[in-house]
């Protein structure tokens, strides 16, 4: 055969066996042309303390971190989270997040708990209308314990922004995303995962969290609502998101791209479901990130309604 012949033969059974690859994870259109972007640390806000520090990635790379210190939003007020009383309208309380769909906990929603699980065993007021709600921070610890007991059954849990006044969270993100070849699963997803349970870090320093335990929490006959931002308190972790809602801050986009909400742990920036346009990308890979030549490789959330933000890291991360 000729050498060019050859060499045609050969780059056709190469696209073959790239095309018949078909894995998103591990090819990323534009991956080994395109540009890798630095953290933006003046995106995160005042309230947050940012320090730059040597560390090591989960692929060996010696590397320098950005170091986050953060406790509470600057940008927004935490809750409401349980209405008082059956007759409450949506103001007075969160948000649920159910198959999907984001619900109002509302007066009404309370009151229709029952029908919405189909369960007559859900009834969270008094014949007075008013809603079980926990009051204190010992209400609020054995409350959010997982073998949480029958005092607290049909009650909605509250846990307030005074419980953790003194608490603080710190995070580390590489300075420049190092890419991965084949994408990392966070902590408990799937045999042998050991990377992190955070998801990244919103602008104001407040975490984008590992899906919450609903089927736990609805099994004890207790209702944990997220507020209007998708957050709620924990004493241990203290605030953290479950849903990107649109209220914590936004970084738009000049070409009609989603806004970008903050930085996952890899250091890949995280940004809104959707486009300007309304629509979610259609090429996001697996775990919901792809390329474009002004953002790098990037991530888009899941709906809010999904109790979910990505789905695993194209990058290396913090052990």
């Amino acid at each position: 055969m000729h050498k060019f012949q050859s060499r045609i033969f050969f780059l056709l059974m190469l696209a073959i066996v790239i095309s018949s690859n078909g894995c998103k994870d591990d090819v990323t259109p534009g991956d080994e042309a395109g540009i890798v972007v630095d953290v933006d640390p003046s995106l995160f806000l005042e309230g947050t303390t940012v320090t730059t520090i040597d560390c090591t990635l989960s692929d060996g790379t010696k590397t320098t971190c950005y170091q986050i210190v953060a406790s509470t939003p600057t940008d927004h007020d935490m809750g409401p989270w349980c209405p008082d009383n059956i007759a409450d309208g949506a103001e007075a309380g969160g948000i649920w997040l159910e198959n999907g769909e984001v619900y109002d906990v509302d007066g009404a929603f309370v009151a229709n708990m029952a029908n919405f699980y189909n369960d007559d065993t859900w009834l969270m007021y008094d014949a007075n209308g008013d809603i079980y709600v926990t009051k204190t921070e010992d209400d609020c610890i054995n409350a959010a314990n997982p073998n949480v007991g029958v005092a607290y059954k049909n009650f909605c849990v509250e846990c307030i922004p005074d419980y953790i006044t003194e608490l603080t969270q710190t995070w580390l993100i590489p300075t420049t995303p190092v890419k991965l070849t084949t994408s990392a699963s966070f902590a408990g997803m799937g045999p042998g995962a050991s990377g992190p349970s955070v998801r990244g870090i919103a602008f104001n320093g407040v975490e984008f969290s590992a899906s919450a335990p609903v089927d736990n929490i609805l099994g004890a006959y207790t209702l944990a609502p997220f507020d209007d931002a998708g957050g709620h308190i924990n004493v241990h972790q203290g605030y953290h998101y479950h849903a990107a809602t649109g209220v914590s801050t936004q970084v738009a986009q000049s070409d009609g791209h989603a806004a970008m909400i903050g930085y996952a742990m890899d250091g890949h920036g995280i940004y809104a479901q959707l486009n300007e346009d309304g629509n979610e990308p259609s090429d996001l890979d697996s775990c919901r990130g792809h390329y474009d030549d002004t953002r790098g490789y990037h991530y888009h959330v899941d709906a809010p309604g999904s109790n979910n933000f990505i789905n695993c890291l194209h990058g290396a991360y913090i052990n």
